[in-house]
């Protein structure tokens, strides 16, 4: 059941960064400065690798929380959606925000992708909660 946990949490974050961008794209798009099509959307965007990586990743990160969760006896949907809030704004931003610090990434870009990670991993916890 484990197993099933983490992947459907995963498959939440996943989700969750799908809304997340969509409703963002247009301040994504010009903060990232990725490159576009005619139509304004990224050029890579029929490209699956991001998207198989992005969701490896987030099954990855759904898999630590959950492991650290049943160590610390994060047993509930309070308890876990704090945690996963905790871990995403103590954890995942300060590291997203060092990286885009020294490459010079604009403000914008480090808030978007960190309220990304910080929305993802309190939908996962909430999510592991559930099983």
């Amino acid at each position: 059941m484990e197993y099933l946990a983490v992947i459907v949490a995963g498959i939440g974050a996943f989700v969750f960064g799908a809304v997340w961008y969509s409703v963002l794209a247009k301040q994504w798009v010009a903060a990232s400065g990725v490159v576009t099509d005619e139509t304004g959307q990224p050029s890579n965007r029929s490209n699956p690798v991001p998207y198989i990586t992005g969701l490896i990743a987030v099954i990855l990160v759904a898999g630590m929380m959950r492991h650290t969760f049943t160590l610390s006896g994060i047993d509930t949907m309070g308890k876990a959606a704090l945690s996963g809030i905790g871990v995403g704004l103590f954890f995942v931003s300060p590291w997203i925000a060092t990286c885009y610090g020294f490459a010079g990434r604009p403000r914008q870009l480090v808030l978007i992708d960190c309220g990304y990670a910080i929305g993802g991993c309190t939908v996962i916890g909430i999510i592991l909660s559930l099983f």
